[in-house]
């Protein structure tokens, strides 16, 4: 007879992540969230850094490597988390928790992120931080050459997202609502939904952790720091957790 008391089989995981620059340890928001988000649930994992994403399955990092499957994308990764943990991932949330956690995701997975990486590879003179940061393995005479081809590339996406089409005062404009939105958003003490956070929790703070630290600071980073309260709760979601993006 089945023993109803069995807890469901967990099987070995490996976080394929990117690795660190600009005095972050990872950085990767979608990495981190989703390092936090299995450290939270007390799973198991070992970590290996990709330095070329072009590798991963879809292109891009992170991706989880189980016993039996691949997955690719940090949101279907929580997906499976959920799933293998039978619901532990959203347990204790509402309806409207859940929904206003999905809408604070897509405007910093969709929106914020990219303003983000527009700071980063977009501005000429922070740029040489780009080229010692992610191409430092290339040999120093092409490493600049690499590096234009690959600002190029992202300079084409942010294009085709659209934020690349605004001048860069319109940028900041859109980075200063937007985190005066979460400043707003995130609670004064404790987290999102609770005295514990969640995966909500884990993509904010997974972006914010790499803008407070980055170093040196890009003009996104000197609009964050007028933002004191997103500040303290991205420390306290990285100390509760113990995983932190510095």
């Amino acid at each position: 007879m089945p023993d109803s008391d069995a807890q469901p089989h967990v099987p070995s995981m490996t976080l394929f992540t990117l690795g660190g620059a600009f005095g972050l340890r990872n950085v990767s928001p979608f990495c981190l969230k989703v390092e936090m988000l299995l450290t939270s649930l007390g799973l198991p994992f070992e970590m290996d850094v990709q330095l070329d994403p072009r590798k991963a399955p879809k292109g891009k990092l992170p991706y989880l490597v189980t016993d039996k499957r691949v997955i690719a994308d940090s949101e279907l990764i929580t997906e499976y988390l959920d799933e293998i943990t039978q619901g532990a991932v959203y347990r204790g949330l509402s309806d409207r928790d859940r929904a206003h956690g999905l809408a604070l995701a897509r405007l910093v997975d969709d929106h914020l992120y990219w303003l983000f990486v527009a700071s980063r590879w977009l501005d000429d003179d922070w740029f040489p931080n780009i080229v010692e940061g992610f191409f430092h393995i290339a040999p120093r005479i092409v490493r600049p050459l690499v590096a234009g081809v690959a600002q190029r590339q992202v300079r084409r996406t942010l294009h085709l997202h659209g934020l690349g089409r605004h001048t860069l005062e319109e940028q900041r404009g859109f980075v200063a609502r937007d985190l005066e939105a979460l400043e707003h958003a995130v609670p004064a003490s404790g987290f999102l939904f609770g005295d514990k956070p969640c995966i909500y929790d884990f993509t904010i703070a997974g972006l914010m952790a790499g803008v407070y630290d980055n170093q040196p600071p890009t003009w996104f980073c000197e609009i964050a720091e007028s933002y004191s309260q997103l500040h303290a709760y991205t420390e306290r979601v990285q100390k509760h957790v113990g995983v932190y993006g510095r």
